[in-house]
């Protein structure tokens, strides 16, 4: 139902190799590190937040059908 780049392995995957690019190329931590917490709060959002928000959403919408 939703694209490939928005599957939990791509957001993952991507992430991944984000963080690990900014280590390989750079290797400076204090540039490395807010590129992770910056991932960290991306995963968060879409993997957390958003299936959650989806999920409370569908629940009501079904609750208003059996009214």
């Amino acid at each position: 139902m939703k694209p490939w780049w928005c599957q939990p392995w791509s957001i993952l995957l991507t992430g991944a190799v984000v963080v690990a690019g900014s280590w390989v190329l750079l290797q400076r931590w204090w540039i490395t590190a807010p590129v992770a917490l910056g991932v960290l709060a991306w995963w968060l959002l879409f993997l957390v937040v958003v299936p959650a928000g989806y999920q409370a959403e569908l629940r009501a919408a079904e609750g208003s059908d059996k009214l």
